[in-house]
């Protein structure tokens, strides 16, 4: 693969005369970097990793900590579109995003990225504690440096490794009110890295074109269809018992052990027809789309389901 592809020191010419010719960036397109439909989901999930902890923590510092998880995931965001702004020029998905529409300046991108990354884990640090702090950091190294960098140009295994990324908010979360790391952040975590691989490739199954074009090799484009396929009910499959293993474990209650049943067989069953259909060209991915749509869903509610399970165990709704 051509150097040229991940790294901004050796830009395309397509991505130098963008920031030749870049218009002046207003706050839109600052708050485009931080990649909120994203930053929305990580937000919850920490929110409800807090919300669900045992103990108490004041509402302002709760804030606090939802705020650096926040804002560490929106630097971690713009660190990836400052690194990939020329693949994301290639690509018809991505091709609109500040840095190759030509409304902002690499480097702007970047120093907004270090600013919000840096001002997110010294905040957690100081007004929360320091634990939380260093798994913040953790997080965006892993997200910037380790996927962005390191897997995504490199091995289609890269949403597998680095799904890790997006499962730290609600470790965090938990660790903000606690202090500490025990089984069930870990199972909360486990959570989302085992879902993180079939709710992307089912994505990456109707846009592998764009992907091919600029040379990533995401699961569909180097190994095809059929073992995508495979591997999304393989992941689909062993979802199940993990997702309800905090019931099971006794971490978590009745409301969030049935919840957690019911979503994961959901999500098991608009996966079936995702693995064993044979897609034809110009197919219009309606069962592909569909569970794609479904996996954002699906986490919402799980973890919405915990903050429940966790009030309602609370106040005697559930022994």
């Amino acid at each position: 693969m051509s150097q040229s592809l991940h790294n901004p020191a050796s830009a395309n010419g397509q991505a130098q005369g963008v920031d030749a010719l870049v218009l002046p960036a207003d706050w839109r397109d600052f708050y485009a970097l931080t990649k909120p439909r994203v930053m929305s989901l990580v937000i919850f999930t920490g929110l409800c990793g807090l919300l669900a902890a045992p103990g108490q923590i004041h509402p302002l510092i709760g804030f606090c900590a939802v705020l650096c998880i926040a804002l560490g995931a929106g630097g971690a965001a713009a660190l990836n579109q400052w690194w990939e702004a020329d693949i994301d020029a290639g690509m018809k998905r991505t091709a609109a995003r500040p840095i190759p529409a030509g409304r902002m300046r690499r480097t702007d991108a970047r120093d907004f990225g270090i600013a919000l990354s840096g001002a997110s884990v010294i905040t957690m640090g100081l007004a929360v504690h320091w634990l939380a702090a260093a798994i913040l950091a953790v997080s965006i190294v892993y997200y910037a440096v380790v996927y962005t960098i390191w897997l995504k140009p490199r091995t289609p295994q890269n949403i597998v490794i680095g799904g890790g990324a997006g499962a730290f908010p609600p470790m965090i979360g938990w660790v903000a009110v606690t202090g500490h790391i025990t089984l069930m952040p870990v199972l909360l975590f486990a959570i989302i890295f085992m879902w993180t691989p079939p709710h992307f490739w089912s994505l990456a199954l109707f846009v592998q074109t764009d992907y091919a074009k600029v040379g990533i090799p995401m699961m569909p484009v180097v190994r095809g269809e059929r073992s995508t396929r495979t591997q999304i009910l393989v992941y689909s499959i062993l979802l199940v018992p993990l997702a309800a293993a905090p019931w099971w474990a006794g971490t978590a209650g009745l409301l969030y052990g049935i919840a957690a049943l019911a979503l994961s067989l959901a999500f098991l069953a608009l996966s079936l027809p995702v693995a064993l259909r044979r897609a034809v060209p110009g197919d219009a991915m309606k069962p592909e789309k569909r569970m794609f749509a479904f996996s954002v869903l699906y986490l919402f509610a799980l973890f919405a389901a915990l903050v429940a399970d966790r009030y309602a165990t609370t106040f005697g709704v559930f022994a």
